[in-house]
């Protein structure tokens, strides 16, 4: 690819508008080197990174490259020995910060965006951190080497301020003196050529001594350095000479620094260069509202709504082109001044900048393929250059074409075959075109010839196209209709133009029966297009009032969601406080059970208990529920002892203790033991405990509880869960005092059963056991 493809192409334009974005002379250097690639993968690794430089520039808005300058040249220098001043030593110091600083920007983004190629481009970005120190230690923001830098140069710069103040001091004297005011022009202090002096009147020089070292325009002022001062003044010269060999030595090593890390500044150089490249066509893509092509190998082509990037936005009418797949040629046929030319170079430009890297001026899904060559015939740039006639310029450089495409090529010609005899000129377009599509390369050409058209259709792979000529307006639309050939508008315009009707009939009687019939034909599917434009412009239409329906309706079933997690909430909360006053009532009746079995001293029967039982079960609230449950986690039949459940009818949780059969389960609820039916139960966490005692399978009012328990074996978790079981049923049976078996063992058991009986509600006392009662072994328990 040349330097003239670029100018053909006004690939040259866009670079000069790439480098408005760039944010140094690096930047702009790499832009300028800027080529396309006919590597598919190099294309692709250009493409992300620029994909992920837009991104970091659409999320932060722009990125920090202040500081950041060209420090090559410097580099050079101070590897071949030469001292640096100070403007180049602070740039070098600026370098180092800036980079460190962009890589810190961008790795904040990291946490939030995977940005794999920035990535590894910033980590190599080393921080240098001493030799931005040492630099910014010696020198101040204004270039001037700093009194601190080093003692020496502090002390000689402490003797300079003493002498030009006694310097100061003796002519301020003089000139305060009221017997020399007469003799100077001005009761100032001036400095001639690093030498301090006073202004004398002419006619008064040889009464101050001295040196005269300049005189006024018009010579009445000579400007004299007073014997008195004279020697002060050589003093501070040679404390000045002494100031700059220090600041010298200082410069030297600071140089030595910046050399000594030369090849690593280097290296952090080209690293931003590549950073700036990067962000600048980012940038240069969001100008232009680009987009990251798909890129192939196969010479596909698909542009949606593509423009040309130097046209503005407003102006520009976009072009939807499909060429490699079903077609590998296109002929666009048309007026003059149409948009032909533009939509070649629409289509050659994009290719040009989907190689370099560049995000190409479409819509998303837009494909481009990576081709070994660009070629393009347009305009008459070559027969102007070559001293030929237009004829000979587009052979001369159609020769070339054909002397170095392949099958990976795309070849762009411009009013092929003109500038000769119109029959030859139709019949070598046609055997060029002909010879290039056989070759299998894709080929986009523009022409006047009617023969085309007719070529187009006898070509499997060949696709006519137009640009559309508005016949009312007299105005071309400048858009692109792909499958329809162009239609002579000659008799049209004429008869808009008012030639008289007599004359367009007889010029009609001119054409061939042919034409006439293929301009029929053209007109025919003309309509046919545009009926098909309007139907689907009524499609998109009825798609977007489509859309904004399901939007309105997402928005109602998201406020109906929002409502009516409110009022579950709502509803909730009644059930909550419902559920409380159960639990107090449920309480009250077990208080009401246990003062029965106290008075009593006997078992309690079995109509008073399904009495009690029955009046708390009414003391439980009912609530409404939907008509559809929740489907258990598992069949009904599967439900097992131990498993945690949640009883629907009444809102709480509880374990199974028994299967009564006949998918009836005994269900544990905090102290109160109810037979639910399976239907009524959702399971909540299926059991993973050791089967326990076997008392938790016991019915009350058939078998009696023994006066003991054996815990041993037991967590201290299943303990306490156990005892509070027994400890309930030994109150329900009327016991006094039972006995818990934990054993000895290390103890933690005991403790841990200890810790649960002081706080249990039925529990009066306890005791270790004594002789014949278990020793240490057990714990004695005497109930309420």
């Amino acid at each position: 690819m040349e330097e003239r493809l670029y100018r053909t192409l006004e690939f040259t334009k866009v670079i000069h508008q790439l480098m408005d974005n760039a944010s140094s002379s690096l930047g702009r250097e790499k832009i300028e080197q800027l080529a396309p690639t006919s590597d598919l993968n190099e294309a692709r690794s250009r493409q992300q990174l620029t994909f992920e430089g837009y991104t970091v520039l659409r999320l932060k808005g722009s990125v920090p490259f202040g500081g950041i300058r060209d420090i090559r040249r410097s580099l050079s220098r101070a590897k071949l020995g030469a001292s640096l001043n100070t403007g180049e030593l602070l740039d070098v110091a600026g370098t180092v910060y800036g980079g460190w600083r962009l890589r810190r920007y961008i790795e904040a983004l990291l946490e939030q965006q995977d940005l794999p190629m920035l990535n590894e481009l910033i980590q190599q970005i080393e921080r240098l951190q001493k030799v931005e120190e040492e630099i910014n230690d010696c020198i101040d923001e204004h270039g001037v080497v700093m009194d601190s830098a080093s003692p020496a140069l502090g002390q000689v710069r402490s003797q300079i301020r003493a002498t030009e103040g006694r310097i100061k001091d003796r002519l301020e004297n003089i000139i305060r003196s009221t017997s020399y005011q007469k003799m100077l022009q001005e009761n100032i202090v001036s400095i001639r050529g690093d030498r301090y002096v006073i202004p004398v009147k002419q006619e008064y020089r040889h009464v101050f001594g001295g040196m005269i070292h300049d005189q006024s325009a018009s010579g009445a002022t000579l400007f004299i350095e007073p014997e008195a001062v004279v020697q002060a003044n050589n003093q501070l010269r040679e404390l000045r000479f002494k100031e700059e060999r220090e600041v010298e030595k200082i410069l030297q090593a600071l140089t030595g620094i910046v050399a000594e890390h030369a090849e690593v500044l280097g290296h952090n150089v080209a690293v931003l260069a590549e950073l700036d490249f990067t962000f600048a066509k980012a940038s240069y893509a969001h100008r232009i509202k680009a987009v990251q092509p798909k890129l192939n190998d196969k010479g596909y082509i698909k542009l949606k709504k593509g423009r040309h990037p130097l046209i503005p936005r407003q102006e520009v009418v976009p072009i939807d082109v499909e060429i490699g797949r079903n077609c590998t040629s296109l002929v666009i046929t048309g007026p003059n001044t149409g948009g032909k030319t533009v939509t070649l170079k629409t289509i050659g430009l994009h290719a040009l900048m989907a190689a370099s890297g560049l995000h190409i001026p479409a819509e998303e899904d837009s494909e481009m393929a990576v081709f070994a060559g660009v070629f393009a015939d347009i305009g008459d740039e070559q027969s102007i250059e070559q001293n030929l006639s237009t004829f000979s310029g587009h052979m001369t450089n159609i020769i070339r074409i054909l002397r170095e495409m392949d099958s990976n090529s795309l070849v762009l010609l411009d009013e092929l075959g003109a500038g000769t005899d119109p029959t030859e000129g139709a019949a070598l377009a046609m055997a060029i075109l002909d010879h290039m599509y056989r070759l299998g390369a894709r080929v986009v050409a523009t022409t006047h010839y009617s023969e085309l058209k007719e070529f187009a259709y006898n070509r499997p792979q060949v696709l006519n196209a137009s640009v559309e000529f508005d016949v009312e307006t007299l105005r071309p639309t400048y858009r692109l209709l792909v499958g329809v050939p162009g239609r002579s508008n000659a008799f049209a315009i004429a008869h808009r133009l008012g030639l008289p009707e007599d004359i367009i009939e007889d010029a009609k009687q001119h054409v061939s029966m042919e034409d006439t019939t293929v301009e029929n034909m053209i007109a025919s599917l003309e309509e046919d297009r545009l009926a098909a434009e309007q139907d689907r412009l009524k499609a998109e239409a009825l798609r977007k009032e489509m859309e904004s329906l399901r939007d309105q309706l997402e928005q109602e079933r998201a406020a109906f969601a929002k409502e009516k997690n409110g009022l579950l909430q709502k509803a909730e909360e009644e059930a909550a406080r419902s559920v409380a006053k159960a639990r107090k009532e449920a309480d009250e009746i077990i208080s009401e059970l246990r003062k029965m079995a106290q008075e009593e001293q006997v078992g309690i029967k079995e109509h008073r208990l399904i009495e009690a039982k029955k009046k708390l079960e009414e003391s439980v609230p009912s609530f409404e529920r939907e008509k559809e449950r929740k489907k258990a986690v598992r069949d009904k039949d599967t439900f097992k002892v131990g498993d945690e459940v949640k009883v629907l009818s009444i809102g709480q949780k509880g374990e199974i203790i028994a299967d009564l059969g006949n998918q009836e389960y005994q269900v544990q609820l905090g102290i109160m033991k109810m037979n639910i039916k399976a239907a009524d139960l959702n399971l909540l966490k299926a059991s993973k405990k050791k089967e326990v005692a076997p008392y938790t399978r016991v019915k009350l009012s058939r078998e009696t509880i023994r006066p003991e328990l054996d815990l041993r074996g037991f967590t201290i978790e299943d303990a306490v869960t156990a005892i509070d079981k027994y400890l309930d049923d030994a109150v329900m049976s009327n016991l006094h005092q039972v006995s818990l078996i934990h054993g000895k063992g290390t103890g933690a058991l005991r403790v841990g059963v200890h810790n649960f009986l002081k706080k249990h509600r039925s529990v009066q006392s306890y005791r270790l056991g004594g002789q014949g009662e278990g020793g240490l072994g057990a714990t004695i328990v005497e109930l309420k």
